[in-house]
């Protein structure tokens, strides 16, 4: 210990040490952060979304130089990067693409939370954080979209700001004072591009370090759900974890290589990817005059958009008859002050149902589905947390919320008929009852013994 704290106060990274903790804070979070040795395939996709936050804070930095947020010059501008300013159009398909593939490693990330039960305790502050992560994204998203003042971008923020009218009392007001004027205008884009390029950027960084920080204090999860910590040598080192540097950070590295190879070959290649990443009509400059024929979000909202667009006066009458039912199991089976308490919440909410209109239920059901996320920790009552050792239904039951959910994502991309209507409201209903029946279901079956220690093949 005398050689290290001597070793520690000498040279420049001495004369830095005892200034600012550098080599602890690299010693606590990097070397000797030890990380389950049993990460697989899903673990990388959390250092790729720190990869492409960088990428999209560093090219954002370089469009800002020559971006104008002026409603008769934004357009050009963009025009302006793309064909005049030196390497402009790989600066901006670099962030155009690493917008979509930000929401590709994140949908992933959370995806393994779902898997192996990262968001259940000691790891609740990490997954409540990862949450305000998405949220915080999807807005960043959102007002970065409207930056380029194309057709699409345009009639999208109007639609979009718009549903906050359907607000009952205060809905009118919200939307006037989001927008800064009666309709989408300078002042509007000027708003945005301040909360895109510097508001919603500083929360978001803020986040990820409270992401980082909680993770590392209570330790990374793993494929079999085992704490690590639960077993430590004499040392006080876990007997399953294995430093993070130089172990992990190799190992991420063949991760970001193969992301970047990919990655290069959207931006070289096909940037617009048909119209997902970067719509034909976005080309188009704006025209408030001229409504799209066909209005929908980028591909990373359309599963959320088809839960808004299926919310109609028959869905929302189903929705009321089911929020009764739930009131009359409550008070079957409930118990003490819940007896009273749940049915007359559920008769409230019928009755408040009945006189508010679809849209603003559209607009409760889109932010419930991302809101209802961040309980996940308190509705799953398994006793185990991955998936390897839950019954077989479980399963059963995570495939058929995925292709609900990507039913969703297709769904929103395409126009409205009667029948994607009635799948969507399908869809819709699969996605919450997964979530809000999970009480019920998550303890039920036989569930496989974890083993003591973490299962392990070296390779």
């Amino acid at each position: 210990m005398a050689d290290n704290k001597e070793v520690s106060t000498t040279g420049l990274t001495g004369w830095i040490d005892q200034r600012f903790p550098l080599t602890s804070t690299w010693k606590k979070h990097v070397s000797e952060y030890y990380a389950p040795k049993n990460f697989n395939f899903w673990y990388f996709f959390g250092s790729l979304a720190l990869l492409v936050l960088v990428n999209q804070i560093v090219t954002g930095i370089f469009l800002t130089m020559n971006y104008k947020p002026d409603s008769t010059l934004a357009f050009a501008s963009v025009e302006y990067i793309m064909r005049e300013v030196p390497w402009g159009w790989l600066i901006r398909y670099m962030h155009s693409t690493g917008a979509s593939m930000f929401f590709v490693v994140v949908y992933l990330h959370m995806f393994r939370g779902l898997l192996y039960g990262s968001y259940r305790k000691p790891r609740e502050l990490v997954w409540i954080f990862g949450c305000a992560i998405f949220l915080c994204l999807m807005a960043e998203a959102f007002f970065g979209y409207l930056l380029p003042w194309g057709q699409m971008s345009f009639w999208g923020a109007q639609v979009i700001v718009n549903l906050f009218s359907a607000i009952p009392f205060v809905g009118p007001d919200l939307s006037l004072w989001i927008r800064g004027d009666y309709v989408v205008s300078d002042v509007t884009l000027n708003r945005f591009f301040a909360f895109h390029v510097i508001a919603i950027p500083l929360v978001l960084v803020g986040l990820v370090i409270a992401h980082l920080v909680a993770l590392h204090e209570v330790g990374s999860n793993n494929p079999d759900g085992i704490e690590i910590k639960a077993k430590k040598d004499e040392n006080g080192i876990p007997l399953d974890g294995i430093p993070f540097h130089p172990y992990y950070s190799v190992h991420d590295f063949l991760g970001v290589c193969v992301f970047l190879m990919v990655f290069a070959l959207i931006v070289f290649f096909s940037p617009e990817m048909g119209g997902y990443f970067l719509e034909a009509n976005n080309f188009v400059p704006a025209n408030p005059l001229q409504t799209p024929p066909e209005i929908a979000p980028v591909w990373y909202f359309t599963a959320f958009y088809a839960m808004l667009r299926a919310t109609t006066d028959p869905f929302k009458i189903v929705l009321m008859i089911v929020i009764a039912l739930l009131g009359v199991l409550a008070l079957i089976r409930a118990r003490g002050k819940w007896k009273v308490g749940l049915p007359v919440l559920a008769a409230a909410i019928v009755v408040f149902m009945y006189l508010t209109e679809s849209k603003f239920w559209g607009v409760v059901v889109m932010g419930s589905a991302v809101i209802t996320l961040f309980f996940l920790p308190w509705l799953d009552r398994s006793p185990v947390k991955s998936i390897r050792y839950r019954p077989l239904f479980h399963k059963v039951f995570l495939g058929i919320f995925v292709a609900a959910f990507l039913t969703l994502a297709f769904l929103g991309t395409r126009p409205p008929s009667p029948a994607a209507t009635l799948i969507a409201q399908c869809c819709a209903l699969i996605y919450f009852a997964f979530f809000l029946g999970m009480p019920v279901w998550t303890p039920l079956g036989t569930f496989k013994q974890p083993p003591e220690r973490v299962r392990f093949k070296p390779h």
